[in-house]
């Protein structure tokens, strides 16, 4: 399955992108993650929330196969 990922504040400094589609086995948001964690070893330090058209959801969400958008902690004020 490939799904669009897209990157915001933090997160797209260390991916260097704003968006990119991925491919996925398996069925689930923690696959998904853990494609991108092999692919970009300094994602594991980050603080971030992992929003699936639009909701924020956990790991153990299934992927819909549209998109998924990484979301830095925002601050509050």
């Amino acid at each position: 399955m490939y799904i669009t990922v897209k990157y915001f504040g933090q997160i797209a400094e260390v991916t260097n992108k704003d968006e990119e589609t991925v491919e996925v086995i398996g069925g689930q948001v923690s696959d998904l993650l853990e494609v991108l964690n092999t692919r970009y070893d300094q994602l594991k330090n980050e603080d971030f929330q992992i929003a699936q058209n639009q909701e924020l959801v956990s790991l153990e969400t299934a992927l819909t196969g549209l998109e998924i958008a990484l979301l830095p902690p925002f601050a509050g004020g």
